[in-house]
């Protein structure tokens, strides 16, 4: 394949432009706050947990209270009336009197024993309460250095986004004047070869691979012809001569 040496050289601005399109990439890809959100939405999801079990404790103490309570008014409106009919007079019979007597001191320890009941599960629905103001606080400041990441990481994203818009633009400019099956062959080569097509020939050495010429390599380079497009014999690449070449 022939080529002129200024559509030859053209590709080695066509590589540099690639070379910044893939370090954008891997920059993209390997932006800082996209490891710091995955802490810290690994650290949200586990906090979010334990709120909800805090807050399903707390819903489900609020209802055994109630019904704690419920049972204390239950007992307490039962010994009222009891103690109504004692003080009323109308039950006359010694008997009766004594298990009115009796019933009233057995609702009044039920009744201690009901607050009792009422005043642990106080204490620990008081607990729960805390729980979930506590695990409230924590996670919405982790959700704050959530929301702080991810506008970084879209400024970031934004900035990269902008670089490669440029970067392609003048890609674009640079590759409308190099021949097509240049561009191509230099594009497959590219492809294969882990994104680099062309490598200039510095000092005798060819900056794809880091290889120097070797005499006899030396020799064929010099004797070909200007728009010759060579390939480098260790790495393939296309060899891209300049005036600093070591020729």
């Amino acid at each position: 394949m022939n080529a002129a040496p200024a559509d030859q050289i053209r590709l080695l601005d066509v590589q540099g432009l690639d070379v910044r399109l893939t370090q954008l990439a891997h920059r993209r890809k390997n932006l800082p706050e996209l490891a710091e959100l995955q802490t810290l939405e690994a650290d949200l999801t586990q906090q979010r947990d334990l709120l909800v079990a805090a807050q399903t404790e707390e819903s489900d103490t609020s209802r055994e209270q109630t019904k704690a309570e419920q049972d204390v008014d239950q007992v307490r409106q039962r010994a009222a009336r009891d103690q109504k009919r004692l003080d009323s007079g109308a039950v006359t019979s010694p008997k009766d009197l004594e298990n009115l007597q009796h019933e009233i001191a057995s609702l009044a320890k039920r009744q201690a024993d009901l607050e009792d009941v009422v005043l642990e599960v106080m204490e620990r629905r008081e607990a729960a309460q805390e729980r979930v103001a506590e695990l409230t606080s924590r996670v919405e400041a982790i959700q704050a250095k959530v929301d702080d990441a991810v506008a970084r990481r879209n400024a970031a994203s934004s900035e990269i986004d902008a670089e490669v818009a440029a970067v392609t633009k003048e890609r674009e400019l640079t590759v409308a004047d190099i021949p097509a099956d240049l561009l191509k062959l230099y594009d497959r080569i590219r492809t294969k070869e882990g994104g680099v097509g062309a490598a200039r020939l510095y000092q005798r050495r060819c900056e794809g691979c880091r290889l120097e010429l070797n005499i006899t390599e030396l020799n064929d380079v010099r004797a070909a012809a200007a728009d010759a497009v060579l390939r480098c014999e260790n790495c393939g690449r296309i060899l891209v001569r300049t005036p600093d070449s070591g020729l």
